[in-house]
């Protein structure tokens, strides 16, 4: 993606908003092209599965490699006329919706990040580098269908890089409220790493390391760990691997631990950053289990998982002949903040055991629990694992510490057949020495963690939340209030006529008219169109401007849809 300026333009005349709507054609003629494109993702998966299938077969391997090229230009030239119609389709308007979202933490997901317009100078420009991302006959099928994952994931994220807000210097620029980037407590942890403990050099940490990380590391590392996940006798060192981020670790361990073509059942709503990292090497599939919003006896809150929803799940996956071999957890939950309390952990694990699965548990957001009433419980702090060898947690300091530039993840897990396959990859993800040291020194800072950072970190998390729950109480928007998380899960139904993910789409597009950037709820496999994400971990500045900029959208989507509603009914 191209960017001849370091400012977004609008077409001559056109005053903010009017893109969306004016273009007559443009709600019909989007929802084909986003049916078409989501049809071509889909048919691009299944390829790959039926590949899969053909390379275990040896006598079907010649015939398998002659249609793989046949197939391979088809996906090109259906991906060039898709590239050609969204490009015209969206020439008029600001900016466009990409096919997902993530929250760059490893760390992608969270908010869906804005594309240049397409002035008359840049199309030709911008056609051709989308034409090149589907014209590289060198890429096997698996390179072309990451290379299109790729452009139609980050270049948003970098279109947010180069004009981002600033008070002063860039005041028309965006304001993230998307992507999930703890910024509350930079001046603290910036005094923190300044200080002299923090500039250490020796001949160790400029040399290769162990490919699990540094000794030193994974020692503090199991120290942490029993500390603050209060775990009932002290962690083993030999059981903690180390590398750049949760993503790079589950991806990792989604290809180690499984064969490509099985599966992996994962709640929906769901972190997006794990769904594009499970392709990047593996080809594993995850399979959605759909929860609800709306509250019944069976669900007492909303979006409940429930073994029943995880049973249902993976016996219909394996009528289709899936083989499932996995799940996959976040707790505290993104997007919802949910923090799932001992009782159902050990239930959720318990049903894992009956069906032989392995669990992966991503505790990212364990320093980010605002709510001193709610207590998070850590896996590592019960007493026995119902499968124990099939259980493994991951965790990174992005969240909790904010410090998602560091790219730090480690995992921790019994298995040391897994132990030794993950730490090899150490080879490709793993962290700079001086890196590891300071990552180190920092958690050894007992004092400062428990007198200075995290009080700080959680009065600044509850001040934050309350303001822009506060707001949004004031404009009658419904929200998950779970105490935890860098997020709100809020529902915008109400301003969806009708209620699709067309219009979710719409809607999302509305608030990037405004340079306001939320996550939308498709791009975390919501069943349910309408729930957006907020992230309101950012600088009361940023958020008082943010909101100011959601509040117009929102009355300018009013004004649309009353308009809407009095042309549908003089149409009748």
């Amino acid at each position: 993606m191209s960017h001849q300026s370091d400012t977004l333009h609008k077409p001559c005349g056109q005053t903010k908003g009017q893109g969306l709507r004016n273009q007559s054609p443009h709600p019909q003629v989007m929802e084909l092209i986003l049916h078409l494109r989501q049809t071509i993702e889909d048919y691009i998966t299944q390829l790959e599965t039926r590949h899969l299938q053909q390379d275990r077969e040896p006598e079907k391997q010649g015939h398998s490699q002659a249609t793989r090229e046949q197939e391979a230009i088809l996906v090109h030239l259906m991906c060039q006329v898709i590239s050609l119609l969204y490009s015209g389709a969206t020439s008029s308007l600001e900016l466009q919706l990409p096919l997902h979202s993530l929250d760059i933490r490893g760390d992608v997901g969270g908010g869906q990040l804005a594309q240049s317009p397409r002035e008359p100078d840049q199309l030709s420009h911008q056609l051709s580098d989308s034409e090149a991302a589907f014209t590289n006959y060198d890429l096997s099928n698996h390179g072309i269908a990451i290379s299109a994952l790729y452009h139609s994931t980050f270049r948003d994220f970098m279109a947010y890089q180069r004009d981002k807000y600033q008070e002063e210097k860039n005041p028309s620029g965006f304001i993230n409220l998307g992507i999930n980037e703890n910024k509350l407590c930079v001046d603290l942890m910036t005094e923190r790493l300044s200080r002299s403990d923090m500039n250490y050099i020796d001949d160790d940490l400029l040399q290769y390391s162990d490919w699990k990380g540094h000794a030193f590391l994974r020692k503090e590392l199991a120290r942490f760990f029993t500390h603050y996940s209060k775990a009932p006798a002290q962690l083993d060192p030999e059981n903690v691997v180390v590398l750049n981020g949760c993503c790079s670790l589950f991806s990792v361990l989604t290809m180690v631990l499984f064969n490509p073509g099985e599966a992996i059942l994962a709640p929906t709503p769901f972190y997006p950053g794990f769904t594009f990292a499970s392709r990047l090497y593996s080809k594993v599939e995850l399979i959605c289990v759909h929860l609800d919003s709306e509250v019944t006896e069976a669900a007492t809150c909303h979006f409940q998982l429930t073994v029943g929803k995880l049973e249902k799940a993976l016996l219909d996956a394996r009528l289709e002949g899936k083989k499932v071999k996995g799940l996959v957890l976040i707790n505290p939950n993104n997007p919802l903040g949910d923090i799932y309390s001992r009782d159902t952990l050990n239930e959720y694990l318990e049903f894992a055991k009956r069906y032989n699965l392995h669990v992966i548990i991503d505790e990212i957001y364990m320093g980010t629990v605002f709510d001193e009433s709610i207590p998070f419980h850590s896996v590592l702090s019960m007493e026995s694992l119902p499968d124990p060898k099939k259980t493994h947690v991951i965790w990174g300091t992005s969240k909790g510490f904010g410090i998602s530039g560091f790219r730090f993840g480690a995992l921790y897990t019994t298995n040391k057949d897994l132990v030794s396959a993950v730490g090899a990859f150490g080879f490709l993800h793993g962290i700079s020495g001086i890196t590891q040291h300071k990552m180190c020194r920092l958690l050894q800072d007992r004092e400062w963690i428990d007198n200075v950072y995290v009080p700080t970190n959680r009065s600044r998390l509850q001040e934050a939340h309350r303001f822009i729950t506060n707001q949004l109480k004031a404009l009658g928007i419904p929200f998950l209030n779970r105490g935890s998380g860098l997020y709100v899960w809020m529902n915008l139904k109400k301003y969806l006529d009708p209620c699709t993910f067309e219009e979710e789409l719409l809607l999302y597009r509305r608030f990037l008219d405004h340079k306001l950037l939320l996550s939308p709820g498709k791009a975390y496999m919501c069943k349910e169109p309408g729930w957006f994400r907020l992230t309101f971990s950012d600088k009361p500045l940023h958020l008082k401007v943010a909101m100011q900029l959601f509040s117009r959208a929102l009355v300018e989507q009013k004004q649309y849809l009353v308009e809407k509603q009095r042309k549908d009914a003089l149409s009748e």
